[in-house]
């Protein structure tokens, strides 16, 4: 039984850095925005 306990605890640490290293990534990463240009063959254009 202790074995199962400290798999659960080991499971929950790393869950909890994945959940911690989210958070920062969405606190702390801000995108940076660019302007998008996408060429359209005529082809699509004369249906």
């Amino acid at each position: 039984m202790p074995t199962l306990f400290r798999f659960v605890i080991v499971v929950g640490v790393l869950a909890a850095l994945v959940w911690g290293g989210m958070i920062a990534l969405v606190t702390f990463v801000e995108p940076q925005p660019r302007e998008m240009t996408q060429t359209l063959p005529a082809s699509k254009l004369a249906k």
